[in-house]
């Protein structure tokens, strides 16, 4: 089992690239499925749910290659089979995507429940509720959700009475093959929706709305694949910058698009730091200054992001006066409090919120990652703590952050990887 070792105490400085989203590549991957043509993708982050997302491709029977551009090339022609086993769908929440692209495509999908981090309560009923609604027949057997067409899919109105950024994408995606117009009323608006959009369009669907609450999208004959580039992951950003925060450095990060972080980049000017930005870079200093807390309420986006809800937690616990965090999404998502309250921080919590009153530092211990976004704030927590701590459990955080010690010693942090 690995897990890192992080000596605290100094600011981050320096410079360092952004990946690409794992949040957008995953549906992108998903989408292949639709293509008749060769559908490359580029810009993939080497994570460990991109590895399983590739692995059920090829479970599947698709053909996944690496060309000279290293860029992912699917080619759907050797498909033979349309079961996404419960091996690999346990693992990773994002593979229920892999059921509206399989349906619209093939006229069936047999997909596992899916697994992930246990962060609250994520039922796939929207997602099961629009494809019966365009026609398709759904049986769960046996933990499977086994669901058939008897020919296309028929477009047809569906309001969503829950935002949902996984069934949103689940329904484009089979909404691009039906027969006739589909709308999709109360759709998420999150970035890595748009990039799906995008995507899709470039691949030879018709859908318009991208990036508004209402989604049109006409069916087409077919998807005739091509290339795409994945955005930019703004969660790792604003994971970063959030360490800079923490430990009154100064950090520039560049590959990345400021345009997705709105909401986050106030409250991180809100707690201090002075910020400065270019089309594709971010540079925010804190001239070592210790944070101000700050008040975040999470909800769907343009507001403030639910993974970026644990690292400002962190920040609050050393920031100067008490702030409240409201999480509105996942009823689990503040299991990092216990941890940091190992380390000296001062956080009550009742239901859906955290009181947060800042302390002047932390203290190292041994702490245990309970999910992707609460490992985050764990290292940030040891990056400001007096002495060493040890992070357990990170196959958390490989699951989001791309060689992340490598990145945060760029930045001059004392982080590394150990084996029991």
């Amino acid at each position: 089992m690995e897990k890192l070792k992080i000596q605290g105490g100094g600011p981050l400085k320096g410079e360092v690239w952004i990946s690409g989203s794992k949040n957008a590549a995953l549906p992108i991957l998903s989408a292949t499925l639709l293509s008749e043509g060769l559908a490359t993708v580029s810009n993939l982050p080497h994570l460990q749910d991109v590895t399983t997302t590739i692995e059920l491709l090829g479970s599947l029977g698709v053909t996944v290659s690496i060309d000279d551009k290293l860029q992912l090339e699917v080619d759907n022609s050797t498909l033979h089979s349309v079961t996404a086993p419960y091996e690999l769908v346990k693992t990773m929440r994002a593979s229920i995507l892999v059921l509206g692209p399989l349906l619209s495509r093939y006229g069936e999908a047999n997909v596992s429940f899916p697994g992930g981090c246990a962060i609250g309560s994520r039922p796939v009923d929207l997602h099961l509720r629009g494809l019966e609604a365009m026609g398709a027949t759904i049986e769960i057997d046996e933990g499977y959700i086994k669901a058939r067409s008897s020919g296309r899919l028929v477009g047809c109105h569906i309001l969503m009475d829950v935002v949902s950024v996984g069934a949103t994408e689940n329904l484009m995606m089979a909404a691009v093959l039906a027969e006739g117009q589909t709308v999709i009323e109360n759709a998420a608006r999150e970035p890595e929706i748009v990039d799906l959009a995008n995507c899709l369009n470039a691949w030879g669907a018709d859908i318009q709305g991208i990036g508004s609450a209402r989604l049109v999208i006409n069916g087409v004959e077919k998807i005739t694949g091509g290339h795409f580039k994945v955005m930019p992951d703004r969660i790792e950003t604003g994971t970063y910058l959030a360490a800079a925060v923490a430990t009154r450095g100064k950090v520039k990060v560049t590959q990345t698009d400021p345009s997705s972080l709105e909401a986050v980049l106030l409250k991180l000017e809100e707690a201090g730091a002075q910020i400065t930005q270019g089309e594709d870079w971010i540079e925010l200093d804190m001239q070592g200054k210790r944070p101000k807390a700050v008040n975040i309420k999470t909800a769907p986006y343009p507001a403030f992001p639910t993974d970026m809800q644990a690292q400002v937690t962190a920040i609050n616990a050393v920031a100067e006066g008490t702030g409240v965090v409201i999480e509105t999404i996942f009823e689990n998502r503040l299991m990092q409090v216990q941890e940091l309250n190992r380390m000296g921080a001062t956080i009550t919590v009742e239901g859906n919120t955290a009181l947060v009153t800042g302390v002047e530092r932390l203290n190292a211990a041994p702490v245990m990652a309970s999910d992707l976004r609460a490992s985050a704030a764990l290292v940030i927590a040891a990056l400001v703590a007096d002495g060493e701590t040890t992070v357990e459990r990170i196959y958390h955080i490989d699951r989001g952050y791309e060689c992340i010690e490598e990145k945060m010693q760029l930045l001059g942090a004392k982080i590394k990887r150990v084996t029991n």
